[in-house]
């Protein structure tokens, strides 16, 4: 579809996860030019509007991680400027990054979520009987940066201080034992499917914050999970991205309880694909290789907010194209 058309892959950014999302950048743009695509990379900051009028491309491939990247302001930008792009809208974009309001909607469509509460800069204690471990993360932030396991009371002041360096509110989930799942989904005809899933299992003496997740980590590919299990799992990552309305490429994180119960943990609406990254993997797991998982990606690349405002102002006015040019312009 987007042979032959220019096509930006937004990359930096002002997040804290701008080294991973130039990783990111540099592999798709790579991987798109192997394929014949004109891609050029973008490199994004606080000028972002004056880059993207500079390189006049028809299409955004972004390749950006956490605050500004994939928390809806680019997308935002994107619309207004009439520029199709690929991954979730506004909203969901919006809704995945914030994990209160994502783990509201899961409780809203009754999918299973850990127990939690939230803790705000300047509050006293509230932690109570809620128990340990439990976990602590940063309300808004990605690539698990700010996140800590916590295992008694003494560790909780400094967990909680650690992720208010990321924002005003933190997260305290309760922490559940079980399979970890991180599962691939990409969007198409009939919606948003699941690839297949990777386990990840953490060393029992790893610190289990962003740099465990990079060391000390056992990845099984299928998880070790019955077929059945596994199944169960992959339907309920798919309700989970469908009810933030996640399109694209996603990736949901779940876990199951060693009772086999199934919890959301939360969803990632601008996965890494840089070369350590777990997509990647999982994809090449389900036979397809980093090539056509971004051509895949690229081919759904649209507007959301433009493409139903444009079906409802030609549903409200049905005036063909040339009748329209000929319209006097509106006075500003």
């Amino acid at each position: 579809m987007w042979l032959g058309r220019r096509i930006g892959v937004l990359q930096g950014g002002l997040s804290s996860e701008r080294e991973l999302s130039l990783r990111t950048g540099e592999a798709v743009l790579a991987a798109l030019q192997e394929r014949g695509y004109d891609a050029v990379p973008v490199f994004v900051d606080r000028d972002l509007d004056l880059a993207l009028r500079a390189e006049r491309i028809d299409v955004a491939f972004l390749a950006l991680h956490g605050r500004y990247g994939e928390d809806g302001c680019v997308q935002g930008l994107l619309e207004l400027l009439g520029i199709p792009y690929t991954g979730s809208g506004v909203l969901a974009s919006a809704l995945a990054m914030d994990k209160l309001k994502a783990k509201e909607l899961f409780r809203l469509h009754n999918l299973p979520t850990p127990p939690y509460y939230v803790h705000r800069r300047g509050e006293g204690a509230q932690h109570g009987s809620f128990g340990f471990p439990c976990v602590v993360k940063p309300r808004a932030e990605g690539a698990s940066l700010g996140v800590q396991l916590v295992r008694d009371a003494d560790e909780l002041d400094g967990a909680i201080d650690e992720a208010l360096r990321f924002g005003g509110d933190v997260l305290v989930e309760r922490f559940v034992r079980g399979v970890e799942l991180h599962v691939a989904l990409l969007s198409g005809l009939g919606g948003v499917r699941a690839l297949g899933a990777v386990e990840v299992a953490l060393a029992e003496d790893a610190i289990w914050d962003y740099q465990a997740r990079r060391r000390g980590t056992e990845l099984f590919i299928p998880p070790r999970l019955s077929a059945e299990r596994l199944r169960g799992a992959l339907t309920f990552a798919e309700r989970a991205a469908s009810a933030l309305d996640a399109t694209g490429l996603v990736e949901v994180d779940v876990v199951v309880s060693e009772r086999g119960n199934e919890y959301v943990l939360e969803v990632d609406t601008s996965p890494s694909l840089a070369p350590h990254a777990l997509l990647p993997k999982i994809a090449h797991a389900a036979g397809m290789d980093f090539g056509a998982l971004c051509e895949a990606v690229l081919a759904e690349a649209r507007l959301h907010a433009g493409d139903r405002t444009a079906r409802r102002l030609e549903a409200q006015n049905p005036l063909d194209e040339e009748r329209r040019r000929a319209l006097p312009s509106e006075p500003h």
